[in-house]
């Protein structure tokens, strides 16, 4: 190692000195990238199979989980896309934000229930005081007066309760309409909707069970407020940079 750097030291030097002997350009520079040369060596095989063994990510399924993604895809393209543009078309953005409240004020439950469980106290009283300020002044969630007053919403999942705990991710899965996923944090969703349901919230849980209208608009609010659309990543690796991305932002989320 010190070898190499006192090899770099001196090409340092030496092209500081070649630089002063140099005319420079009228923007005070000489070209230095006019010289490189690369390393004819290396071609464009080895490169994307090095960058493919950066992305590599455990997919036992994967050949069930292409399909599962191209599913989605055209769920997404011929369903729920042209359902959200209608939902849009057709309610004002009060009541679309409004809509999204009660949802979110919904999924504080198992937040709340996760940063207990992972022993996050200040999240947990954060997320209580949340709960208490958006369903007695925000009447049921439908405003959010906890945000103007200083309390930001969090997300914690049973996925992320498991992997606090060294459960390992396990298999890369894509689920219907959901999407990424892993079999720790499919299990974690499980949990979550277990929770929620336990909790009967203005007995939503028995109301969505016999009224398909309200996990319907359930799944349209959730298709509305993600920003996310196949093909925006514009390459014929998007499979791969989904898998890597998720992956590595769960790990994110697990971490803080």
């Amino acid at each position: 190692m010190k070898i190499r750097g006192t090899v770099a030291l001196l090409a340092l030097l030496t092209g500081s000195a070649h630089a002063q002997t140099t005319t420079p350009d009228e923007d005070g520079f000489t070209h230095p990238l006019r010289t490189l040369e690369f390393n004819p060596g290396l071609d464009q095989r080895e490169f994307e199979r090095a960058t493919f063994d950066a992305l590599d990510i455990h997919d036992p399924w994967e050949s069930l989980n292409r399909r599962m993604y191209y599913f989605n895809y055209r769920l997404d393209q011929w369903v729920m896309l042209p359902a959200v543009r209608g939902y849009r078309y057709v309610t004002p953005r009060i009541v679309r934000t409004g809509v999204s409240n009660f949802f979110n004020n919904l999924g504080d439950i198992p937040t709340l229930f996760n940063s207990l469980a992972q022993l996050k106290g200040e999240r947990a009283m954060n997320t209580t005081a949340r709960l208490l300020f958006n369903t007695v002044i925000g009447i049921g969630g439908i405003w959010d007066p906890a945000t103007r007053m200083g309390l930001p919403r969090h997300r914690e999942d049973f996925g992320q309760t498991l992997g606090f705990y060294g459960v390992p991710h396990g298999p890369y899965l894509i689920l219907p309409a959901l999407g990424p996923s892993n079999l720790r944090d499919t299990t974690g969703q499980v949990m979550d909707f277990a929770v929620e349901r336990q909790v009967d919230y203005f007995s939503y849980s028995e109301a969505s069970g016999g009224e398909f209208s309200l996990t319907a608009l359930r799944l349209i609010d959730l298709r509305h407020s993600t920003s996310l659309r196949y093909g925006q990543l514009n390459s014929p690796f998007e499979y791969e940079k989904v898998r890597y991305i998720y992956t590595r932002a769960r790990e994110l989320q697990i971490e803080e």
